[in-house]
């Protein structure tokens, strides 16, 4: 009998993870929500059809074993990769200030044929980002070791 990975069965490992439906988005999504990112840090190329983000992300995975532990909640530094993309677009944002720190809210995936669609990362502040995408190809990675978040807080969207 085969069982669903739980948060828990990643323990401190880094997490490295590919999306290729809205299903899979749907747990990246959940895993990059409230994850901050420097303009300056999110690129495009073109000619590789690849979008990045080097997002600062809340480790949700570890937030309940931070609190049973009653130690502080963590970051980590992850890259958030989008290939098979035809078109980047922003709304909200201005890409020439490199110092400004965005939010990422969610991340959705409406396809259109043949495997094609739009993902929108939506942003804190009524930002959002559209990737018109070939196909949906996504990898979250982490790519440092997990740090106190300066906070010391877990987000909160009780509003």
């Amino acid at each position: 009998m085969t069982q669903d990975a739980r948060f828990e069965d990643g323990g401190d490992k880094p997490l490295q993870l590919k999306a290729h439906d809205s299903e899979d988005l749907t747990v990246l999504s959940s895993l990059c929500q409230d994850a901050v990112v420097p303009m300056g840090e999110i690129s495009y190329n073109t000619k590789q059809r690849r979008f990045a983000m080097l997002l600062n992300r809340f480790r949700w995975e570890d937030a309940e074993r931070a609190s049973t532990r009653k130690r502080p909640v963590e970051r980590v530094q992850s890259v958030l990769l989008f290939d098979d993309v035809m078109s980047a677009k922003s709304a909200g944002l201005s890409a020439s200030d490199k110092d400004t720190v965005i939010s990422v809210l969610s991340i959705t995936f409406v396809p259109t044929q043949d495997g094609a669609g739009q993902v929108e990362i939506t942003l804190a502040g009524d930002g959002d980002i559209l990737l018109e995408v070939e196909a949906l190809d996504v990898t979250l990675k982490d790519v440092t070791r997990p740090y106190i978040a300066p906070s010391k807080k877990q987000p909160d969207h009780s509003d």
